[in-house]
């Protein structure tokens, strides 16, 4: 939602919003219709699909000790060298 250029205060509501809708209508983010989070907010896109998937998600984790799974795999390196 940077796209938006909304502060972090209102992406953070547009966000827990969606998420309640989609909890309502018993769907994952990445199902929930766009007619259905642009009720909640008009500015996003269909591109927004494609960062909601569980894969997506773990993947934009990059950073040290993140979930992406270049970051679990070394993780696991680490540690069996460290166990073994």
């Amino acid at each position: 939602m940077n796209k938006l250029n909304k502060p972090f205060r209102e992406a953070h509501h547009i966000a827990g919003s969606i998420v309640k809708r989609a909890e309502e209508k018993g769907v994952t983010l990445e199902k929930l219709p766009l007619m259905e989070m642009q009720k909640v907010e008009p500015g996003i896109t269909p591109e927004i699909v494609a960062v909601l998937s569980l894969e997506a998600s773990l993947n934009s984790r990059t950073s040290f000790g993140g979930t992406a799974p270049v970051r679990v795999r070394e993780q696991i390196a680490f540690w069996q060298e460290k166990l073994t």
